[in-house]
């Protein structure tokens, strides 16, 4: 069925244009289900059943479309293999099916700082089409330039609780100075102002009437009701405006220490149009004096529903659904700020310092600093935290399609940084005016994509994007399809890459037989061994048409050579240098062995001195194999050095430093040796070691010399010292050491424990003020009894 579905499709794609093919094929879900399944497969290439199963299987995988490529009985499954295999099986290397991945740059302006920094190219490629094999990675190269004087919006959002009272008035003067220190960075800049306090609901803020009205401690100061988030001044480059609009501000006041900014830079961020953003680097400035509510907050005031992340500025610049939704949490604010490209800069005190700085680290491309207890310092805290943004460029993606995996690799100025982690980014930090910087972009796809899709990149602060069109590579675009093909038994079948897909009721190889002649007994004779005996192929394969079609490895008129069995090398079969056929390994040109092992390069038994193993051995398999008496890679060292230790020794030990038995006639007992003195460290096991009377040791290394003598090179001796005693000393004075101080930290303990209980009863005993008999909850309820007799006593009647 799936070959059907695929003959037609070509047959669709050659009336439309060639062009179409790889759109309409990648479409069948068949194919992508063998992407997901086929990849389990590992290592080397396998065989498969049809084309685009092999290309699926493995990236080395290759198909060869040659009419009849397979021998007699062996599976088309064979077809499949590796490009080097392939072409050693005679297969023409026109007919190699290989997909491979490719990368076509469809717009690349070159980089340019443009004119003032208004239409610079800072980013470059800016389209790209990346068409991926799976599991074979694609290296893509960004490049970066960071442009001089790029235009600015600055949008200062400040928290007008009651505390912050001295702070605006500093702000009310703050417009020329904050517009003359960024015109000397870039020319463009624009500055808009927004404000907030909190929700206007309990617990946050007071209720009650008169306190909604004026927030502020005395009814003489100029103050304005709570609000949540107030947009008073879009993005403008007039300072003479945002003086003016900041000037009929006035503070306003809460309950609770926290105040509402993240519902402030929520929608900052997400009413572009409100705010007035243009597309150039976007900078948000935070300031405040104390910490901010997050989500989960608003149930304290019964505000249940999370942030619907959408603006909700009413005619006024207030933010009118604060008492609806709940605040935002960090991962939100943050996913807000990185789609709108806002960099954030916290200009906030120094008791909350420390809490703004763990949350930078959540929020990419964003600054802290430490704004005076009036705010006199912040021109100049946000020039610095521009210049600190704008030098660091990270380069980040949109989210990935499933099946799709990236990494980084940054280059700084020379310097190479690689980010291997998911999800990772690409930065470089300190980067100059009119430095270029690149990223090496690596792609790889382990699952088909059923549609291409769009990846965009940007370095975050800046306009500019690279979209990259992914394609997946999982069909094969054979050019040889027909329909009722006469290579297949005279059009009984249809061709494609080079294999008859039959006809309904037809079968074979080449689609030769009907399901009609199966039952003839003759058919099977030509499956089964002599005189039409034993089993049908084998056991290894099927009986059609009179023929065996072999599974797996097998080959052979009957299936009976196994081409999985030959001997492996390093666990690969053959050695990787070779083909296995009926058992036996067939190896490439310049290789030996039963398993290909065996190259017949010989760069590795050459000597420094030239030569094949130094003259004292043959080369067999790139390896010298050495004479009796020699060895080494080379067979350079000499002959006898390991047996000749102990006739040697007492030359070298006199020769060197005139001691040892042979000290008194060291000159007639060793003249056939010079003995020098070697410095530097002993580099191999040749070197003899020898121990002397007074327990010391020493080194020595025996050479050749052209003039009949050795050559002994002496180490100096080494004294062994011996730390047996200090070692036991120092266990012994450890342990001491160790009882004493647990001794000492348990009776420190019990003195701790026993003044301060000795101080809680002096202290319970200075409370007892009142004594027992003075205290009226000791003293006795009185019960006072009136006899009623008494009284008509003593008041008789008249």
């Amino acid at each position: 069925m799936v070959a059907s579905s695929l003959v037609l499709v070509f047959l669709l794609a050659l009336n439309r244009g060639v062009s179409e093919i790889d759109v309409k094929v990648s479409s069948l879900g068949d194919i992508t289900e063998w992407g997901n399944s086929d990849l389990s497969i590992s290592g080397s290439c396998q065989p498969a059943s049809s084309c685009q199963k092999c290309i699926l299987s493995h990236p080395s995988c290759a198909w060869c479309k040659q009419l009849n490529f397979t021998a007699s009985g062996e599976a088309e499954e064979r077809r499949c293999a590796t490009r080097q295999e392939l072409l050693h099986r005679g297969c023409p290397p026109e007919e190699l099916e290989v997909p491979l991945g490719r990368q076509e740059v469809m717009q690349n302006r070159p980089l340019s700082q443009g004119e003032r920094g208004e239409g610079a190219t800072q980013l470059a490629p800016q389209r790209v089409r990346i068409s991926l094999r799976l599991r074979e990675p694609q290296e893509l190269q960004v490049r970066f330039l960071r442009a001089e004087g790029y235009p600015v919006d600055l949008y200062y959002l400040m928290d007008l609780s009651y505390s912050m009272k001295d702070d605006l008035e500093r702000v009310r003067q703050l417009g020329q100075d904050l517009l003359a220190g960024l015109q000397n960075l870039t020319r463009s800049v624009r500055i808009g102002f927004g404000s907030f306090v909190d929700k206007t609901v309990l617990p946050f803020v007071s209720t009650v009437p008169s306190k909604l009205r004026h927030p502020c401690p005395t009814r003489q100061e100029r103050c304005q009701p709570p609000f949540s988030f107030h947009h008073v001044l879009p993005l403008t480059g007039d300072a003479e405006a945002f003086e003016q609009e900041v000037g009929r501000q006035s503070v306003s006041g809460n309950l609770d220490s926290p105040e509402g900014g993240f519902d402030a830079i929520l929608q900052a961020a997400l009413c572009q149009r409100q705010i007035g953003w243009r597309n150039v680097s976007r900078l948000l400035v935070f300031t405040s004096d104390d910490t901010f509510h997050t989500a989960g907050d608003g149930k304290l005031g019964g505000i249940f529903m999370p942030s619907d992340g959408h603006c909700h500025l009413d005619s006024n610049g207030l933010y009118s659904r604060s008492p609806d939704f709940d605040y935002p949490s960090v991962g939100q604010v943050a996913q807000a700020l990185s789609a709108a490209n806002i960099q954030p800069i916290f200009a906030v005190t120094s008791a909350t310092l420390p809490v703004y700085q763990e949350l930078s680290k959540l929020i990419p491309k964003s600054a802290v600093g430490l704004l005076s207890e009036d705010s006199s310092n912040v021109v100049q805290l946000i020039i610095n935290a521009y210049k600190n943004l704008s030098s660091t460029v990270t380069l980040e993606h949109s989210p990935l399609p499933v099946g799709v995996h990236i990494s980084y690799k940054s280059q700084c100025g020379g310097s190479e940084r690689t980010a291997e982690e998911a999800g990772a980014r690409g930065q470089c930090t300190n980067v100059g005016i009119n430095q270029t910087v690149t990223f090496r972009v690596s792609l790889q796809a382990t699952q088909c994509l059923p549609e291409p899709h769009i990846l965009r990149f940007r370095a975050l602060g800046f306009s500019e994007e690279l979209a990259v069109e992914l394609h997946t590579l999982c069909d094969c675009n054979c050019s040889d399809t027909q329909l009722q093909a006469p290579h297949c038994s005279g059009g009984h079948g249809h061709l494609q890459c080079g294999v008859c897909s039959c006809a309904p009721g037809r079968l074979g190889r080449l689609c030769e037989c009907s399901e009609a002649e199966l039952s003839s007994p003759d058919l099977e004779s030509g499956c089964r061994g002599a005189n039409g005996t034993g089993l049908l192929c084998s056991g290894k394969g099927r009986c059609q048409c009179g023929r065996c079609s072999c599974s797996g490895q097998s080959s052979g008129r009957l299936c009976e050579c196994d081409d999985a069995s030959c001997e492996r090398h390093e666990g690969i079969l053959c050695g990787g240098f070779g083909r296995c056929q009926c058992g036996v390994c067939h190896c490439q040109a310049n290789r030996t062995g039963r398993a290909c092992e065996c190259s017949g390069d010989t760069d590795g038994c050459v000597s420094s001195e030239g030569g094949l193993c130094s003259g004292h051995g043959h080369c067999k398999c790139n390896r010298c194999q050495c004479l009796d008496g020699y060895y080494g890679a080379v067979c350079d060292q000499c002959p006898g050095c390991r047996t000749s230790c102990e006739s040697h020794r007492d030359c070298a030990e006199c020769g060197a430093f005139g001691t040892g038995p042979l000290a008194a006639n060291c000159s007639a007992a060793c003249a056939h040796v010079n003995v020098t003195l070697a410095v530097g460290p002993v580099l191999d096991d040749n070197w003899c070691k020898v121990w002397t009377l007074d327990n010391q040791f020493f080194f020595f290394l025996v050479e050749d010399q052209a003039g009949g003598k050795t050559v002994l090179r002496v180490r100096p001796p080494e004294k062994v010292v011996d730390h047996t005693l200090a070692t036991v000393l120092g266990c012994v004075g450890g342990i001491v050491a160790v009882g004493l101080g647990l001794v000492l930290a348990y009776r420190l303990s019990v003195e701790i424990y026993d003044r301060r209980e000795y101080k809680r009863f002096e202290k319970e005993q200075q409370q007892l003020n009142w004594k027992q008999e003075n205290n009226p909850l000791y003293k006795s309820a009185i019960t006072t009894t009136i006899n009623p007799r008494f009284q008509e006593a003593e008041h008789p009647h008249s």
